[in-house]
């Protein structure tokens, strides 16, 4: 491409420098958006609580986590991953009760892992800030698969993200024993907390 010359010409050269460097800009944001984002969920840094009532008080306890690893593509929603809880580690500070817990309901000789593969998330997930969204997939417990919607919100900033989620396993209907005995009523369905943080490739370009 010929140029004018003296003044023209430098005026030319500053311009198509100018839009080649747009172009690009423009071509490594649009990398950035759809590269797909992870989430690595690291045991020591995730809390995962339970809640059930009984006819005589509530009772509290935990499970720990073994392993996750979630990808997310923020153009289509689509997710891929498994998160995985170590059923046998599950505790409510009663041994009698833990044990009957292991034993009967949860089973977890036979089944020693709870797991929940995430495939889309409705709503839009915010490379930076807060999001509230709905977490779709398939939750695994005693031998079951259970499709389930989880709310979800997700705090994210470059290089890290903090989960937290609250939902409710319908334990009974997806046909776990019911604990209740004759003078013990028990809740048919449990509460869940969630409390995570990590690192992850959101809002960041990965090759």
């Amino acid at each position: 491409m010929s140029l004018p010359p003296g003044k023209a010409g430098s005026t030319g050269i500053r311009a198509w420098f100018s839009v080649a460097a747009s172009c690009l800009l423009m071509s490594l944001v649009a990398s950035a958006e759809t590269s797909p984002w992870s989430l690595h969920f690291s045991p020591v840094e995730t809390i995962i609580a339970f809640t059930i009532g009984d006819s005589l008080h509530t009772i509290h306890g935990s499970f720990r986590l073994k392993s996750g690893e979630v990808t997310l593509d923020p153009n289509t929603g689509q997710m891929h991953g498994l998160i995985i809880v170590d059923a046998t580690s599950g505790q409510s500070g009663s041994r009698i009760r833990d044990r009957r817990m292991h034993r009967e309901i949860l089973q977890t000789e036979r089944y020693p892992e709870i797991t929940f593969r995430p495939d889309r998330v409705e709503g839009k997930v915010l490379a930076s800030g807060s999001s509230s969204v709905q977490v779709h997939g398939v939750f695994s417990i005693n031998g079951g698969d259970h499709e389930i919607t989880l709310p979800a919100r997700i705090q994210t900033s470059a290089g890290h993200w903090i989960l937290d989620l609250h939902f409710t396993i319908p334990y009974v209907k997806w046909g776990i024993k019911n604990p209740s005995t004759f003078l013990l009523r028990v809740s048919q369905s449990v509460e869940i907390d969630v409390h995570a943080t990590g690192a992850s490739g959101f809002g960041s370009s990965r090759g």
